[in-house]
This record gives C-alpha cells, sequence and structure tokens, in this order.
C-alpha cells in the first residue's frame, strides 16, 4: 500500500475486494433526493445534517409504492441505501480524527466491504401517489440508490436501560 492508491498509515486492506465476489442480489427500491452532490460537502452523520438544516426526500418506484402503507409524517424510519462508490477493500482504516487505525466494524465510515448506509430520518410527508417522503435532513449524495425503509420502533430499537 502507498499513499498513491488513497490509503492512510496503518491501513490494512483485505485479501480479497468484495466488490469482486457476486454472491448477493439487491433490488433498488427507489432513491434518495438529497441537497449534498459533492462529497466533499456532504454532512459526515445524521447529527451534522439535522445541523446544517436541510430537509431532503426519498422517491419510492412505483412498484413499491403500495408498501409505504403504515408509515407516518412525524414518524422515524431507518433507511437503508447503497453507498455506490465507496471503497470496499479496508479492514482496518485510519480515520482522520483518530491517531491509531481502527477496524471497518467499528466505524461509521462508507468504506466498508458492503457500503450500506443507515440513517434513522423523521418522516415530514408523504405522497403515495408519487412515492415521495419528505425527511427532516439526510447525510447521503443526490441519487443514492435505496435498499429499504424500516420503521424505527422504540420497543426494540432503543437499547436497554442499565
Amino acid at each position: 500500500m502507498s499513499v498513491a492508491d488513497g490509503a492512510r498509515p496503518g491501513e490494512v486492506r483485505l485479501a480479497t475486494d468484495p466488490a469482486s465476489i457476486h454472491d448477493a442480489t439487491l433490488a433498488f427500491v427507489g432513491r434518495i433526493l438529497s441537497p449534498w452532490t459533492d462529497r466533499g460537502d456532504c454532512p459526515r452523520n445524521m447529527r451534522e445534517a439535522r445541523e446544517r438544516g436541510r430537509e431532503a426526500a426519498v422517491e419510492i418506484g412505483e412498484p413499491y409504492r403500495p408498501a409505504l402503507s403504515g408509515l407516518a409524517p412525524g414518524g422515524f424510519a431507518h433507511l437503508l441505501s447503497w453507498l455506490q462508490g465507496s471503497r470496499r477493500d479496508l479492514a482496518l482504516q485510519m480515520p482522520r480524527h483518530a491517531d491509531r487505525p481502527t477496524g471497518t466494524f467499528a466505524l461509521r465510515s462508507p468504506v466498508r466491504p458492503n457500503p450500506i448506509g443507515l440513517h434513522l430520518v423523521r418522516i415530514l410527508a408523504i405522497d403515495t401517489a408519487s412515492g415521495v417522503l419528505r425527511i427532516d435532513a439526510i447525510d447521503a449524495l443526490d441519487g443514492t440508490p435505496l435498499l429499504d425503509i424500516k420503521p424505527y420502533l422504540p420497543s426494540v430499537d432503543r437499547p436497554p436501560e442499565t
């Protein structure tokens, strides 16, 4: 590894790039309509996205629009997205904010074997006919493919109290 290939000191690559293995098929159910078009401008996380105060939307493909039934404005949902264009070959990463490498599974970085994004959003409005959900914020680029939507359920998604 060298700096020329984009690696930071301490990073460790996987022996095989997961992008070269074809063992699953995914169907994109829609796309994220984001105010962010440049990776350098995109918020790094949902907290930062909310602080910037820019709403976004999700557009669901026509065949999947009946699946929106049961979602409601004001509620929260997990969006699962495909972070296309992300590197997939690092086991250890050197975050800019850290002093030592960290395992990919201990980070929220988009660089991972399967670049799946997780975004907890508040639904502001739903237009089932057009398949558009307005959401409070997003930390993904415009046009990011959407894999799934799952409702946030406080009774099962909240960690147990200690």
